[in-house]
């Protein structure tokens, strides 16, 4: 657990943010990037700024790989609408990311593991893929067996953050609802999301 603590910490001192909103994130103490150089301050180019955004999108999200999240942009574009608003929407229904936003754990990486290690049931049966996208209507809740998980009661007790309005929750019995697909002005984010500079960087 320590290293993905750290590999959080990292995230947020290399995209120079407190990502999650975190208030144990090093940002509060140094705004400055890791190693030797990390204090020099260059103006970042278009690039930069394009792919900071991409990273910053990624990282969030638990560090997704490069090949999923290019698959997650095909998908986003293939489908109606506006691209950009469509890659937040995949990546909202996540199900580390709605277990996460249903405050059933702390961080997002919390809610990838109690989700690999088959700790979640979504309309009654069990999944264990971090990835697998839940559907407006889905029923996620915590296996009984799991309810007196540390990170469990550490994430129900936290008064960091708050459910948003596209999910319903009872924790008392640990059961919640994915209601619907969000819109990027619904996500709770703590730093200012870009995907439309996500858009730019894969059109390049």
């Amino acid at each position: 657990m320590a290293k993905r603590v750290q590999a959080k910490h990292k995230i947020d001192r290399r995209l120079g943010v407190n990502l999650w909103g975190r208030p144990k994130s090093p940002i509060n103490r140094r705004e400055y990037g890791p190693g030797q150089h990390g204090q020099r301050r260059r103006k970042p180019t278009d690039f930069g700024i394009q792919l900071m955004a991409k990273q910053k999108l990624k990282g969030y999200y638990g560090n997704v790989g490069e090949k999923q999240f290019r698959k997650y942009f095909a998908e986003a574009e293939r489908r109606r609408g506006d691209t950009g608003e469509n890659l937040i929407g995949i990546l909202e229904c996540r199900l580390d990311a709605v277990v996460y936003r249903l405050k059933f754990v702390p961080t997002v990486f919390a809610a990838r593991q109690i989700v690999g290690h088959g700790h979640i049931r979504v309309n009654g049966k069990r999944v264990n893929i971090p990835s697998y996208q839940v559907r407006e209507g889905d029923v996620i809740e915590i296996k009984e067996k799991s309810r007196e998980l540390p990170v469990v009661l550490d994430g129900v007790q936290s008064n960091e953050r708050d459910v948003p309005d596209y999910m319903e929750v009872d924790h008392a019995k640990m059961v919640g609802t994915f209601i619907r697909r969000p819109k990027l002005e619904d996500v709770p984010y703590p730093v200012q999301m870009e995907p439309n500079l996500v858009v730019e960087f894969y059109s390049r």
